[in-house]
């Protein structure tokens, strides 16, 4: 089985109306300055303040089959697309039958080179976007339910 790839218009009518799960793989800090509408977040990156750079999260796989049985239809989404391709192969991998990378992610994608947008991000799009961390849906909490936090 392959990772598809959706774009974010699709992913907000997959998610709202087909009640596919969102979930957001960027660090918590990045997930708590503002995220889809509905995402769960489960990092596969940690930001360490003491090196200014993102380390691997050892706990992603066992938070995510602890919440997530392997048949749950995931959207992947990160800033860009780059994490959220990277999580979802590995989800993949894990035996996760129905993963699907939004490409654009939150903020979208640009080429590196001239600037212009490849793919469009959540927030650009105008679809709903929310700031605070809503009960169920925060790492902390689906660390807990995996006996990690």
């Amino acid at each position: 089985m392959s990772l598809k790839q959706v774009d974010v218009k699709t992913a907000y009518t997959r998610q709202t109306e087909d009640g596919q799960v969102y979930v957001d793989v960027r660090s918590v800090p990045e997930f708590e300055k503002g995220h889809p509408a509905g995402a769960r977040n489960v990092p596969l990156l940690h930001f360490v303040e003491s090196t200014g750079r993102m380390h691997p999260n050892p706990d992603f796989l066992t938070v995510m089959q602890a919440n997530f049985s392997p048949d749950t239809a995931l959207l992947v989404g990160c800033q860009m697309g780059g994490r959220s391709a990277q999580a979802g192969q590995a989800l993949v991998a894990a035996g996760y039958q129905d993963v699907t990378n939004v490409a654009g992610g939150f903020g979208g994608a640009r080429d590196r080179m001239t600037g212009h947008v490849v793919a469009e991000g959540w927030a650009d799009a105008g679809l709903p976007v929310e700031q605070d961390t809503p009960t169920g849906s925060g790492y902390d909490e689906l660390q807990k339910i995996a006996g990690q936090g």
